[in-house]
């Protein structure tokens, strides 16, 4: 029961850490995309879209790559998985919820596992949605730069 209570904390902490990463993460990407929008301004309407959908999706890269490294750092920590490389790939398997198998916790953090799994979904859905929703406001985006 100590091991399931332990796991569930953990499991608590690393979803509040990755949700804060993530929205501070994207509260920041909207930030530099509305600061920096003149210096797209020059640009054709098509690059213009371009160039910010690219920022955007590297940016929600970036933010995702963070969130599995943290995970992986966990792992670590716990000495769940001793080395970094397989901690990095488990925890990558585990937030994509593609879950391999080739690598499995023991009994003791599995439980933190398949939460990390749930996270990364909702994480992803988020990305989704933020992704979408810049894509449909690119044109109100657009007019509002080309008037600076």
């Amino acid at each position: 029961m100590h091991a399931l209570i332990l796991n569930l904390v953990l499991a608590t902490v690393m979803m509040t850490w990755t949700v804060g990463i993530h929205f501070f993460g994207i509260v920041f990407l909207l930030r530099l995309l509305t600061r920096h929008s003149h210096r797209v301004a020059h640009m054709s309407e098509v690059m213009r879209q371009i160039s910010l959908l690219i920022f955007a999706v590297l940016g929600i890269v970036a933010l995702h790559t963070a969130e599995i490294w943290s995970y992986a750092l966990v792992y670590l920590t716990l000495g769940a998985i001793t080395e970094f490389e397989p901690a990095l790939y488990f925890s990558t398997v585990s937030f994509t919820t593609l879950g391999y198998g080739d690598i499995v916790l023991g009994p003791d953090w599995r439980i933190m596992s398949a939460i990390e799994g749930a996270n990364g979904l909702i994480l992803f859905g988020w990305s989704t949605a933020f992704l979408i929703s810049m894509m449909s406001k690119m044109r109100t985006l657009e007019h509002d730069w080309l008037e600076r």
